[in-house]
């Protein structure tokens, strides 16, 4: 008996409010939207989502859903490539990406509930605990509320911690003194600095026991992250704007640390690809923000270094997604369920 294939593409999306207003070195905002498709076959049902405007769900809808009816999941790799060959005229990068990211976690997860086995298994290795870092730290925080986020992230036990940072460096000097000198500390300009300006605060990072200075030029300027990553002690690191394998091939010679995200670079899939291009470049990965999703193919990967605890996505699949669970000593343990483990709340996520 041949197993069932995809029957349907469902997708949901919601806006959801920030806490209080967040911020980073380049750009504001005041909510999340979580773009999620369920896809089912036979009797399972498969999910995965990405953090997008409402607009990828209508991609989904109608570029997307047309090419994995009836494809078998327990064949994801086959399903993504035939959703990139059809958002070639809609352009690969940004939107197109993150939706096909979104159906190719679903697949993976319905092939993996089919199979019935935990997504770490399918991807060959065990199931195990991933190293997590706290992250948020806004540069809209004032001093209150950003000591308050720092020792509530001592408070659970995560050893790393990063915040985002602008052109005053008070905040850094403020976190180094709440974390003491047991917390790593990294720090994330969301490319707000040219080169020169970038040298001269890393120079003080360095100063301050900063490991890690991520995107401190923007992530397209290839050359001034090698300039930078040979001038500076702490990690430079960038990649969470990577939408497919030849920019992460691009990247990887000239970072410390590749930053992956899940949602944004064309799902499992693609990450696994990704992953073998940051090996042959002796460089390892990080898991980029969706930690819950970020989980299963961190821990299947020798050379993830971490995954983000990022504020908002941990807060919003909170408050609309079953079966997530929490860091232990700063680590993020293994669901002990099939697929990745997780499921729409339909109560909290309602269908446009």
């Amino acid at each position: 008996m041949s197993a069932p294939t995809v029957s349907s593409v469902q997708t949901r999306w919601a806006t959801v409010p920030t806490d209080q207003p967040e911020a980073d070195g380049t750009l504001a905002w005041d909510s999340t939207t979580m773009v999620a498709v369920e896809v089912r076959a036979g009797d399972e049902v498969g999910t995965g989502w990405t953090w997008a405007p409402a607009a990828a769900a209508r991609l989904i809808e109608d570029v997307l859903t047309p090419v994995v009816l009836n494809r078998p999941p327990l064949a994801p790799a086959d399903a993504q490539a035939a959703m990139v060959h059809a958002v070639r005229n809609v352009g690969r990068p940004g939107l197109a990406s993150m939706a096909v990211s979104a159906v190719d976690i679903a697949i993976w997860d319905l092939g993996a509930r089919m199979l019935g086995i935990p997504l770490t298994t399918w991807f060959g290795a065990s199931p195990r605990p991933v190293p997590v870092y706290g992250s948020g730290g806004f540069t809209s925080y004032d001093d209150d509320r950003l000591v308050l986020e720092l020792e509530a992230w001592k408070a659970r036990g995560l050893s790393v911690v990063k915040i985002k940072i602008d052109a005053d460096l008070h905040r850094v000097e403020l976190a180094r003194d709440v974390l003491g000198d047991d917390i790593e500390l990294m720090v994330d300009a969301n490319g707000a600095f040219e080169v020169g300006r970038a040298r001269r605060i890393g120079r003080r990072l360095d100063q301050l026991g900063v490991t890690w200075f991520e995107e401190p030029v923007t992530s397209d300027d290839l050359a001034g992250l090698a300039l930078l990553r040979d001038h500076l002690d702490c990690d430079v690191a960038a990649g969470e704007y990577g939408y497919d394998l030849r920019y992460f091939h691009r990247m990887a010679p000239v970072v410390d640390c590749l930053q992956i995200d899940v949602t944004r670079c064309g799902g499992y899939t693609e990450w696994r690809r990704i992953a073998a291009v940051a090996a042959a470049h002796g460089v390892e990965v990080s898991a980029h923000c969706a930690p819950y999703l970020s989980a299963p193919i961190a821990a299947a990967t020798p050379g993830c270094r971490h995954l983000e605890w990022f504020h908002d996505h941990v807060r919003i699949v909170r408050q609309v997604v079953d079966g997530f669970v929490a860091p232990v000593d700063g680590m993020l343990p293994p669901l002990d369920r099939t697929g990745h483990g997780l499921r729409l709340r339909y109560d909290a996520f309602p269908r446009p």
